[in-house]
């Protein structure tokens, strides 16, 4: 058994549009089970194109004024969602972890960082500056100057994994820029956000600003991907998924920003401080159950380091706590969903004929059900196995060995991901030049994932299209028009001779 009860939740999770709930145009719902013992104990709105558009023609209504509101009303707007969620830490967090299996401790730290999204974005709105530019001589000199326009109703397409912290790093840049919005979160875990309408009405958010379209990927996320209303498609997800939205976009023209996944490599050096990388990596692929588009789930050891460090893994990888996630001291909980958790297991067999399992590749035997597994490690990994070269998005660490620097970078860079890398060195010229070779959108020296908000947040190659964080978020929702103004006697040459 779970051995927990649900958290309060409605018959049927309704979508939100023009600030009311609302059924599935068809009617129809999905079902949603408990990570932990894979029953259903609630549903949620089966959204479809007829939702989305009614969605869309309720943010289209609600745009002009939006957008016409100054900064300062609308920071002072977002202050006050960031205030409601605060409020709402605990319920959030338990929802949270009811539908994602993320362990209670973890999702109180991502419901912060969602009230932390909101106060960021409140003050970039506030203090980002415009261009402007002058070019002529006295007495024929023009002025121009650039004005960011809000784009129009923005698309936000969200995953599964920390689904609330997720849907408010998107919501607070579209919402700061002056674009009301069509959420569409995950299937699988809809229950932290059927809170939002509670949120955003005590914060005095406008009717129409922010509406929510439940559903699955291929229908209400498509559509919303499709719609001609919308100019702009945020998107995190996987990269097959994202794939198809940007072929969307193409074809609409839209704006697209796309957080797809991610095989982070963590490259340690011999002369490493072994205790910190060796808490970073533990701490990077294991902690929110591994289900995370920037784990560090490929190791590279170097080889007088290996055998050493790789026996201490090993150890801390085996005393890594498994349970419930509403379990104050679980460090990893059930994994989302039967089917992904199908999936990770597909990746473990094959990782056994592959490498060298060293740790973990089974459920704990306390756990007899539900989506549970335990940290599993596999050493001697060679570039081309499955469990190398895809992401596998769970409890799941590969180690292989390198020999100097080249090799190194070579084995970073020998996927087609790009979004982080991790780099431990006690040489910061080594650690600098690794930085610079490694191709992905973050590094990280001698730290683990930790982000100031402000930072680029994106990946090269299959790992993304573009990047989200601090002022980059403002311009993805924003049209930069240029105003060109004459200021001295700037008429042009005239043509057709004197009258």
């Amino acid at each position: 058994m779970s051995g927990r009860s649900t958290p309060p939740a409605p018959s049927v999770i309704a979508h939100w549009i023009g600030g009311e709930p609302a059924e599935a145009a068809d009617g129809r719902v999905l079902d949603v089970t408990d990570p932990a013992s894979n029953r259903v104990y609630t549903q949620v709105a089966r959204g479809g194109p007829a939702d989305v558009a009614r969605a869309v023609d309720a943010a289209g209504a609600a745009f002009p004024a939006w957008a016409a509101a100054s900064p300062q009303e609308r920071a002072r707007v977002l202050h006050r969602v960031a205030d409601a969620v605060e409020e709402r830490r605990e319920r959030l967090a338990a929802a949270e972890s009811y539908d994602s299996g993320l362990p209670i401790g973890q999702a109180r730290g991502q419901a912060h960082r969602a009230a932390e999204n909101f106060r960021h974005f409140a003050g970039v709105i506030t203090t980002l500056g415009e261009d402007a530019c002058r070019q002529g001589g006295a007495g024929a000199e023009q002025l121009s100057y650039v004005v960011r326009v809000p784009a129009g109703v923005a698309g936000l397409i969200t995953p599964w994994n920390t689904p609330f912290m997720l849907q408010s790093w998107k919501l607070a840049p579209a919402l700061a820029a002056g674009c009301p919005v069509v959420l569409k979160p995950a299937e699988w875990t809809p229950l932290s956000a059927s809170l939002w309408p509670e949120i955003l009405t005590a914060a005095g958010v406008p009717a129409g600003v922010v509406n929510i379209v439940h559903g699955t990927g291929p229908e209400a996320g498509q559509a919303l991907a499709d719609h001609p209303g919308v100019p702009l498609i945020s998107f995190t997800g996987s990269t097959a998924t994202g794939r198809r939205v940007l072929r969307s976009c193409a074809d609409h023209f839209k704006a697209a920003s796309m957080e797809l996944g991610g095989k982070s490599p963590v490259v340690v050096f011999a002369d490493a401080d072994v205790e910190a990388a060796l808490d970073a990596v533990v701490f990077g692929v294991f902690s929110l159950n591994g289900e995370r588009c920037t784990a560090g789930s490929r190791l590279l050891v170097e080889r007088p380091l290996y055998g050493e460090f790789v026996r201490r893994l090993t150890d801390r990888a085996a005393r890594v706590r498994v349970g419930p996630p509403s379990d104050a001291a679980t460090e990893v909980g059930p994994l989302v969903h039967a089917d992904h958790y199908r999936r990770v297991l597909e990746y473990v067999r094959s990782g056994r004929e592959e490498a060298r399992l060293v740790a973990g590749g089974e459920r704990p035997v306390h756990l007899p059900e539900g989506n549970y597994l335990r940290p599993t490690v596999f050493t001697d990994v060679p570039r081309e196995a499955r469990v190398f070269q895809e992401e596998i998005f769970g409890p799941v660490l590969t180690v292989t060995a390198f020999d100097g620097e080249d090799e190194a970078v070579d084995l970073a860079n020998a996927t087609r991901y790009g979004l982080a890398a991790y780099v431990w060195t006690s040489g910061l010229r080594r650690g600098h030049r690794l930085a610079h070779a490694i191709d992905s959108g973050m590094v990280w020296i001698n730290s683990h994932n930790v982000r100031d908000l402000r930072s680029p947040f994106g990946g090269t190659k299959a790992s993304g299209v573009g990047r989200e964080g601090g002022a980059r978020g403002i311009d993805f929702h924003t049209e930069a028009k240029t105003v060109h103004v004459a200021v001295g006697d700037a008429r042009p040459p005239r043509f057709g001779g004197t009258p």
